[in-house]
């Protein structure tokens, strides 16, 4: 499901699997100055040359009620035919005000929310109230968050929710997960929630998890990860992304992984930023085919991987 309608899977091509393409300025650029990105015609510009170098579809995955612009993402999909998943469900809880209603609203008022942003469309407003403005853009998966606290009781309300919603719809469901924090553990618990484990997405392991068996646990199970520590030199060097990709190909998860570069202002060209959206195509493919990464392998976690972790099953 894109901002623009349903496709088939095949119609998919490359795809960067999370990013951020769009964010109004509000909470999270209190927490972080570099996530802010709110001018559409830049935004454009990014799609554009990603399109241009072969890119077909992005992953957005700000959730709702804390700065996505729903509506221009339609907008900027239309303008560059560049194909963009959107995302309901929750960020991390630091990324709302502490008056927020993703602190305090039910379960069941929270998957009412969710099953409704994609199978209705996303709301534009919801970051100071309950949302209401509905557009005519729908959510494609569901994003949830897990913090280093772990699962406190809210993020279970949270996480439950979430569980629910996928189950109801189908969505695949994606999972932020953060450095200290056991992703295993939160994978058990949306399991016995009924989300399989196919329909699962867990991002930033490359950054947040260094051991590598936790990542081949989660893939064994069925799981896809999410890999985006590209072209971010302060964390690793693309060259250790390349290494740790062949590591977990050599041990038979190439059909499990996904490529990203988790944009935000300071990573988007057209904002000022070090790269742009394009890095991974002029950049980063070429590296991993001199490391002796294969094409075939290379089409699977920027094509053939995203065709089916961004799928609906049920």
């Amino acid at each position: 499901m894109t901002v623009c309608g349903p496709i088939g899977p095949q119609d998919l091509g490359f795809t960067q699997s999370h990013e951020h393409i769009l964010l109004r300025k509000g909470q999270s650029f209190l927490v972080n100055e570099v996530l802010w990105q709110d001018e559409p015609e830049k935004s454009l510009a990014e799609l554009n040359a990603y399109y241009d170098a072969g890119g077909r579809a992005i992953v957005d995955a700000q959730p709702v009620g804390c700065g996505r612009m729903a509506a221009d993402m339609r907008k900027i999909s239309f303008g560059s035919d560049v194909h963009i998943i959107a995302s309901t469900g929750f960020h991390k809880l630091c990324f709302y005000p502490e008056n927020h209603w993703i602190r305090t609203s039910s379960e069941e008022d929270l998957t009412q929310l969710y099953v409704k942003e994609l199978t209705e469309g996303m709301f534009e407003d919801g970051d100071d109230a309950w949302p209401n403005l509905v557009t005519k853009a729908c959510a494609g998966q569901i994003k949830t968050a897990l913090d280093t606290e772990g699962l406190t009781p809210r993020y279970e309300t949270l996480f439950k929710a979430a569980a629910a919603a996928q189950v109801k719809t189908g969505a695949p469901l994606m999972v932020h997960v953060e450095g200290g924090a056991d992703p295993r553990e939160l994978l058990a618990m949306l399991q016995a929630g009924g989300v399989d484990a196919e329909n699962m997405i867990f991002c930033h392991m490359d950054r947040m998890c260094p051991d590598t068996t936790w990542h081949k646990e989660i893939a064994s199970a069925g799981c896809f990860l999410e890999y985006d520590t590209i072209g971010r030199y302060k964390y690793r060097s693309d060259e250790s992304e390349c290494e740790l990709i062949r590591e977990m190909i050599s041990e038979g998860f190439a059909d499990r992984l996904l490529v990203s570069l988790d944009t935000t202002r300071a990573r988007l060209g057209a904002y000022g930023g070090q790269i742009d959206l394009c890095y991974i195509i002029d950049q980063f493919v070429p590296l991993l085919l001199s490391s002796g990464v294969s094409v075939d392998d290379i089409r699977k976690m920027t094509t053939e991987n995203p065709a089916r972790a961004f799928s609906y099953r049920f």
